[in-house]
């Protein structure tokens, strides 16, 4: 389950998962933008490489008249990739994505979102619950990587 945190200018949600397969095969359905759909039910489209220095366009069924742009910040092959979007102080969302070899061919995989900005206190309450949708997102990647 999806956990959250909460203080007057952060809001976080992270999921933890061991999925039953190597960090290789997981981190090529997280970089292979043009496939997210076919398995990721919490992402409608991504437009662009998933690449470091790049902007992304994605589209989400949880918000699906808003495009998100958040640009590549890091990428470690088959280990971590975060991205941001926003403009801080004033907010600013960061999402990472790390793999972990958990023993056996298995990876614990971690997806952690971490909003935060001095505009965060007046707007934390029009934001969705983002906790079902990281249930679903680390069960649709579990289920891709584990076929």
């Amino acid at each position: 389950m999806a956990t959250k945190t909460s203080t007057t200018f952060s809001l976080g949600y992270r999921i933890e998962r061991e999925i039953q397969a190597p960090a290789a095969r997981i981190w090529a359905l997280l970089t292979n933008a043009a496939k997210f759909p076919s398995w990721n039910s919490t992402v409608t489209s991504i437009e662009g490489e998933i690449a470091l220095g790049n902007k992304l366009g994605i589209k989400v069924p949880l918000d699906p008249k808003r495009t998100f742009h958040p640009k590549v910040i890091e990428l470690i092959e088959n280990e971590r990739t975060r991205w941001a979007d926003g403009f801080a102080p004033m907010f600013r969302g960061v999402r990472t994505f790390t793999l972990a070899p958990s023993g056996q061919g298995a990876t614990k995989f971690v997806m952690e979102e971490r909003f935060s900005g001095l505009m965060l206190p007046m707007i934390k309450g029009s934001l969705p619950d983002f906790g079902p949708a990281f249930d679903r997102y680390a069960e649709d990647l579990a289920r891709a990587a584990e076929k």
